[in-house]
């Protein structure tokens, strides 16, 4: 993993951030006494934490527990309804984190990019689920090519969208307020500070440039197509944001629009949750989403698949076995799919036509 990259000077503004440091118990044995592995969780019951702590990647818990694993679906029993008569099918991207060669192996093995990079995939809908940059080492590369595949779908009559993740409102963060100190809850943090701790790419920001700042902004956080509440992570968070897709995006664009430091981080820091469709009450939760947005199965990113599975692997890829990752991750008595399949820690980038081959 090149989490490191780009840490010179500016890790030492975080040293006096002793509030935004990851509590030690974390790093030690995790909240439920297995090791931990660097991930921006946020704990799934944050009460046992102390009040206002905001996780960094660094103190992701790896759990091996039963429930979570692969869920066969019973195509008749989880039908999903099939795309008009005239529209192309359906993928979905799981998180690149800057990943740009793997991203174009897999769009090239899907068939939906040919061998110059060039969208090939005629009427086909491609949809990307967010966490563009960080701990790779070509976040800005990533965003340029799906900017370009936008342009070049919507020219032969498909699409390719996306939308917001917890490390897309990171970069605008620290792009926007620095070292401006933002509350916590706990103290004092920076968004500064937080995107350093989350892997953030120097080389990245120094290519940042208006119309990328302005892309992102701009990106939707829900979307509902042929059945599937498209999200990036696995959280209930969003129900705080509207009680429809519209009302949930408009009002994350006003949040954005006013430039507020403060109100910023509370999107940040909420974006961060996830599991919530892993433990008992999972389905639950998955259903409250779809009963208020719509659809028939959540499809995120966010969380890896590995650790849904409680399989360990190398983050700086020494580890050559890496994580099992075949393929999406279906769980939560079918109502929920992973597509995060552990890039940054030598794992799998997924992209993947819905609905699943299962």
């Amino acid at each position: 993993m090149t989490q490191g990259a780009g840490q010179g000077p500016e890790t030492e503004r975080t040293a006096t951030l002793r509030d935004f440091r990851v509590p030690a118990y974390v790093h030690e044995t995790g909240p439920y006494g297995h090791s931990t592995h660097p991930g921006d969780v946020v704990p799934p019951h944050e009460e046992t934490y102390p009040e206002g702590y905001t996780p960094t990647e660094r103190d992701l818990p790896v759990i091996n527990r039963g429930d979570t694993l692969q869920v066969p679906v019973d195509p008749a029993g989880q039908a999903v309804p099939q795309p008009n008569d005239g529209v192309g099918p359906l993928y979905v991207v799981g998180d690149v984190h800057g990943y740009l060669d793997e991203l174009v192996a897999a769009l090239q093995e899907q068939g939906l990019i040919d061998a110059g990079g060039n969208w090939c995939a005629g009427t086909a809908r491609l949809w990307f689920l967010g966490d563009f940059t960080d701990r790779g080492p070509d976040g800005i590369g990533v965003i340029d090519l799906v900017m370009r595949l936008s342009a070049e779908a919507a020219a032969a009559g498909g699409y390719c969208k996306a939308l917001m993740g917890n490390h897309e409102l990171l970069l605008l963060g620290a792009k926007r307020f620095g070292d401006t100190p933002v509350n916590s809850g706990a103290g004092t943090a920076t968004f500064q500070a937080a995107w350093l701790l989350n892997g953030g790419q120097k080389t990245d920001m120094d290519r940042l440039q208006d119309h990328h700042l302005q892309w992102m902004a701009r990106l939707d956080a829900v979307e509902e197509v042929d059945g599937y509440l498209l999200l990036h992570s696995d959280t209930t968070a969003y129900l705080d944001y509207g009680d429809s897709i519209e009302a949930v995006n408009d009002t994350i664009r006003e949040t954005l629009t006013r430039n507020d430091a403060d109100e910023c981080w509370d999107l940040f820091r909420k974006f961060t949750k996830r599991f919530s469709f892993r433990d008992e009450g999972g389905a639950d939760a998955a259903r409250s989403l779809l009963d208020t947005y719509g659809g028939t199965r959540v499809v995120h990113g966010h969380s890896p698949i590995p650790y849904l599975l409680g399989e360990v692997g190398s983050e700086d890829g020494e580890d050559d076995a890496g994580p099992v990752v075949e393929g999406p991750h279906v769980y939560a008595e079918g109502l929920a799919i992973a597509m995060d399949g552990g890039v940054t820690m030598a794992g799998k980038l997924l992209v993947r036509q819905l609905p699943l081959d299962i």
